[in-house]
């Protein structure tokens, strides 16, 4: 196995450990030494893909930015929703709950631990907003439904929801149904 090969599988066990420890310990439970331990990795090792646990969460906040940015694509690609951007993105948050140990929780770990890594995902978010306006009819209510979702994925990660995984579901899927959502004709004030 060539250097390269072995340093990306090395760097991908080191931030699979630390989305195992974020997940089941809580991101307060994120150090370097446990990081080292979770991954079978010694701490040289790690040191020499990730020098501090900010460079851990911030490879986790790109690794989730990419892989829901990968999502997304292929949810438009496949889909004939009237709002395709803002299909993808509920979908990518219903994602989100679905998927075992998500990469959310390092979004999650870094917001709690480093508030300032949070940029990226601001920035990207914000270019997403933009996007899912310019295509709405209505770009207040499509802001809404993507709000919406989100609420639905942040209570249901932190283990607040009252509603059952059924209806989340049906939840999901209403606001996925554009026909169910049609713009409100503004009033003159």
């Amino acid at each position: 196995m060539d250097n390269a090969t072995r340093s990306e599988l090395s760097r991908n066990a080191v931030l699979e450990a630390a989305l195992a420890i974020i997940a089941v310990e809580g991101p307060g439970r994120l150090t370097l030494d446990a990081i080292a331990r979770e991954s079978g990795i010694s701490k040289g090792g790690l040191m020499h893909q990730f020098r501090t646990k900010e460079a851990v969460l911030r490879a986790l906040i790109e690794r989730q930015a990419e892989y829901f940015e990968d999502f997304s694509r292929s949810h438009m690609a496949g889909s004939d929703a009237a709002q395709p951007q803002l299909a993808a993105q509920i979908a990518a948050l219903r994602e989100v709950i679905t998927t075992p140990r998500s990469v959310v929780f390092a979004v999650l770990g870094a917001a709690a631990l480093e508030p300032g890594l949070m940029s990226v995902t601001r920035e990207v978010d914000a270019k997403r907003i933009v996007a899912i306006k310019a295509e709405a009819p209505d770009p207040e209510l499509a802001v809404l439904r993507w709000v919406a979702a989100w609420g639905l994925a942040l209570t249901t990660m932190l283990g607040l929801s009252p509603l059952s995984e059924d209806e989340r579901k049906r939840l999901f899927d209403r606001l996925l149904d554009d026909r169910q959502w049609t713009a409100v004709p503004k009033t003159e004030a």
